[in-house]
Formats: C-alpha cells, structure tokens, sequence
C-alpha cells in the first residue's frame, strides 16, 4: 500500500490529565480557536478525555466550563466499601449521558482517540469507538482511588499510568499537533490523607513519562501556574480557566497559512487512493 502525500488531519489536540486544572484545557481552547487553531481531531486522557468530549461533540469550550464549574468532586464520585477503589466515577458517567447522549465515539463531530490503561495486559489502549461514557469513565479512574472500568471483558483504569499525554495516536496523522500538558509538578510541604498521597503518587509517576513530549510537537503549552493547583480542588474553576486561556493568548505560534494543493499534488493523492483501493 503506498504512502498518503497529505495527512487527514491539519491539527490534532492532544488533552493531557490532571484533574480540576481540566479547566484550563477549555481556557486554552478557546484562546487557539481565537487564534485560528481548531482541532481536527482530538487524542485525550483523564481530565483531557472529559473535556474532549464535549468538544469533539462539538460544545463550544465556555458552555462546557459553565455545565462543570457548578459541580465539586463530590457530585461525580460515588464512596464504597475499598474493593478495588475508594470511589467509583458512575456519576461522571450519568452526566456524560445526560448531556451527550448514548453516544459512540465514532459518532462525534470531530474524531476523538481516548487513552485507557488495561490494568490486566499492562498497557494502554487507544479507544476510537465504543460508547463514550463508559470510556470516559474508565480513563480518569485513577488507580486505588477509583475503581477500574470493565469494557469488553477487560479492566481499565487511568490512561496516564502509561501516557499521561497521548500525542502517539496523532503524530501520523496530523500536519500539526498541538499538546496542552496541565500537569507542571510542583514541591510539597506536607502530606495529607490517602486521597492525596494516592495523587501525588500517580502525578510523579506520570511526570517523568512526560518530559520528552515537548519535541515531539509542534505547539506545546504547559502552564507552570497550574502546579499549585491541587488537582481535586473544582472551586477554582474559573482561575484554572483563565491561566489556560492567558497563557495560551500569550503565545506566538508559527504554523504556515493552509493552501491548496497544487495540480501534482492533487494528482499524486489520486493515483494514491487508487492504489489503497486496488490493494
């Protein structure tokens, strides 16, 4: 099968986790789109897999902010006997469907890839169909804290455990990939109870994974501000907010005018396809 002379996509979000600062995802949204820079598709995880969601089914980054601002950790985690977690998120999953429906991720306006760790294989798994809820879910169950999520006889739980920034489904298939990565660390004093020592755990494990990722990509922003942002605190919805959108306003971003292909070009994609199809 030949190679595609142009990629199907001209920009791929990349939606990294990190709890409440996913926030500042929708902050950041809005300030690229501002800036001409829309997703085509998107690849999310965690706090990145919520906010992709409602984007790719095609809810504009403010209306999402305020349908989540209003609601505090509580309302979407459920406590239960420790079994195979503290919490479960069912009530993140009833909200989902609330709001977007029974829906398939191949369904959605833009194209979406969720990251989802199979806790029984030991690896991650990039979902681009299945139902979107169920998904969702299992991608922000952070390990300990959350129970895993069974799909298709298979457990999953956060999909930061292996990549807390999922850029590896897009690199191929995008002219520009663009990574918001809302998890700076930040030092300590103190350590608190068994929900934050469980976090901060999963944080600097997540951490070192992602310090390669930055020239990886062709736009990378990572908001040093969110670091003293505890990552369960939703009360500050609207700062988290706001350093996305001021940050992300702030940068210069060098990406070429789109043109149009020219008659080689055109020719070339057309002998290409013919050949996808004859193989």
């Amino acid at each position: 099968m030949s190679a595609k002379s142009q990629k199907p996509y001209r920009f791929g979000f990349v939606l990294g986790g990190g709890g409440a600062r996913g926030f500042a995802h929708l902050g950041a949204i809005k300030a690229l789109e501002e800036k001409g820079i829309r997703p085509d598709i998107i690849s999310g995880v965690s706090a990145g897999a919520v906010a992709g969601a409602f984007i790719a089914a095609g809810r504009s980054p403010e209306a999402t902010h305020e349908l989540m601002k209003s609601l505090s950790i509580r309302d979407l985690t459920n406590f239960q006997m420790p079994k195979t977690g503290l919490f479960n998120l069912n009530r993140l999953k009833s909200l989902l469907q609330e709001h977007l429906g029974d829906k398939d991720i191949k369904d959605l306006e833009i194209p979406l890839v969720i990251a989802a760790t199979d806790i029984l294989n030991g690896k991650v798994t990039y979902f681009k169909e299945g139902d979107l809820s169920t998904i969702v879910q299992a991608s922000a169950s952070i390990p300990v804290l959350f129970s895993p999520v069974k799909i298709n006889d298979l457990y999953y739980v956060d999909g930061g455990v292996f990549n807390n920034v999922p850029l590896e489904p897009l690199k191929d298939c995008c002219d520009h990939t663009v990574v918001i990565n809302i998890s700076p660390m930040d030092k300590i004093e103190t350590l608190g109870g068994i929900a934050s020592i469980a976090a901060r755990t999963f944080q600097l494990s997540v951490n070192a994974a992602n310090r390669s990722i930055e020239g990886q990509c062709d736009i990378y922003l990572r908001p040093e501000e969110l670091a003293s942002y505890p990552i369960f605190d939703t009360q500050k919805a609207d700062e988290l907010f706001e350093i996305g959108y001021n940050y992300t306003k702030e940068q210069s971003f060098d990406i070429p005018e789109k043109t149009e292909p020219g008659f080689w070009q055109q020719l070339t994609s057309w002998f290409n396809k013919r050949s996808d199809v004859i193989d």
